[in-house]
């Protein structure tokens, strides 16, 4: 019983003894000798996973870094602008400092923009022009056949091509989601037109000054209501049924 005791007393006091710190846990925390800490172990590949084949990871970050935001002083302020932005405006302040090797680089980076620019607004007139050619062929067909089709989505009509300086304006509704809300604004443009003729009507019959105010501060708004949605995009125009 006295040995029991003993040992029971003294085991404490061995624990003491045990250093406790860096790479030495506690005794009763350690992993017992041949198990691991980690039973399931890493996953496969988790290290070296690949991007899946239609996944472009670098392309993304190159992007995600191009326009990430960050703050640079211009004068004796600072203004936050895209990482893109703050690298070519350096490159064109070093240029302009008169440095050979950033004026090669600035020059070269414009002259690609330019002709690349050109090369898409070239290829817009190619398409605009082929687009406007055959719709007006078919719509001109339709009219002699009297068949009746839903107009197609742009309208031939609302294509602007200016031939001096090869600029393409569109003037109309480009897709069905943008024709059903501008069928929506024209609606609206219609009501006004209604509601200033009932009211112009109304106010001839009108002697009583106060009410006459009432009406002219209705056609007043109605006409509001009316130059804004016409001024955003145009008067009403009715070349198919509405989409639905």
């Amino acid at each position: 019983m006295a040995d029991d005791r003993k040992i029971r007393l003294e085991l404490p006091c061995k624990q003491l003894d045990y250093e406790v710190g860096y790479g030495k846990p506690p005794l009763a925390t350690r992993f017992e000798p041949g198990r691991s800490g980690n039973s399931r172990g890493r996953p496969k590949g988790a290290r070296n996973k690949l991007p899946a084949l239609k996944e472009e990871r670098l392309k993304t970050i190159i992007l995600e870094e191009a326009y990430r935001t960050i703050k640079v002083s211009e004068g004796k302020r600072n203004v936050t602008i895209p990482m893109a932005k703050a690298v070519v405006r350096a490159l064109a302040v070093n240029a302009a400092r008169g440095q050979l090797r950033s004026q090669q680089l600035f020059a070269k980076l414009v002259s690609e923009t330019e002709r690349a620019n050109k090369a898409s607004r070239e290829e817009l007139l190619q398409s605009a022009f082929e687009y406007k050619g055959l719709w007006d062929h078919e719509l001109e067909q339709r009219k002699k056949l009297g068949v009746q089709l839903p107009d197609p989505i742009p309208h031939p009509d609302d294509i602007i091509i200016d031939i001096r300086t090869g600029e393409v304006r569109f003037t109309g509704p480009m897709t069905k989601e943008d024709k059903t809300k501008w069928d929506r604004l024209w609606d609206r443009v219609e009501e006004c037109d209604k509601a200033i003729a009932i009211c112009t009507n109304d106010l001839k019959l009108r002697e009583y000054k106060p009410y006459r105010r009432h009406i002219e501060k209705e056609i007043a708004y109605e006409k509001r209501i009316r130059d804004i949605i016409v001024d955003g995009i145009g008067e009403p125009k009715r070349r198919g049924p509405k989409s639905t």
